[in-house]
């Protein structure tokens, strides 16, 4: 499965489908890593994200999603930037956050209909697991951010 995604760091538009999601990074034993889901829907790898509930905004729900879907609470740090792109129900904007873990384990949320699987992983293992190139170039911006600094 492909997926188009038009990366952007600001948009005017008005989306049709709003959503959040979270790069969530940690160091573990000297190695960067980052948290990554599994949708059994899609049979994708990808990073955390999911729809805005009714009067909900970005940052919180980036929170949520991150926190349903793998079973870690994480903090936002900042945010990246957002991806627009089409689904069938129009145009959909997800907002990505730079996100540090605050508590959880992946590896005790159990599986459900949306994830079955949730997972640390090596950040340079993470580019080749990802299925969309779009969500390792956003990564590789998460990790250049840490870096730099930009946040901590």
């Amino acid at each position: 499965m492909t997926e188009q995604r038009l990366l952007t760091h600001h948009w005017e538009g008005t989306p049709d489908v709003e959503a959040a999601g979270g790069v969530v990074l940690r160091e573990a034993d000297g190695v960067q890593q980052v948290l990554v889901v599994h949708r059994v829907r899609y049979g994708d790898w990808s990073l955390p994200k999911g729809k805005l509930d009714p009067g909900e905004t970005h940052g919180p729900a980036a929170v949520r999603e991150v926190a349903e879907e793998t079973g870690v609470d994480a903090d936002v740090e900042q945010e990246l930037r957002q991806a627009i792109y089409p689904v069938p129900a129009g145009t959909k904007r997800v907002r990505w956050f730079l996100m540090a873990p605050a508590a959880g384990d992946p590896e005790q949320r159990p599986a459900d209909r949306e994830v079955d699987v949730a997972r640390w992983v090596g950040v340079e293992d993470a580019v080749q697991l990802l299925t969309y190139p779009t969500d390792a170039e956003l990564l590789a911006d998460a990790v250049a951010l840490r870096a730099q600094g930009g946040a901590s």
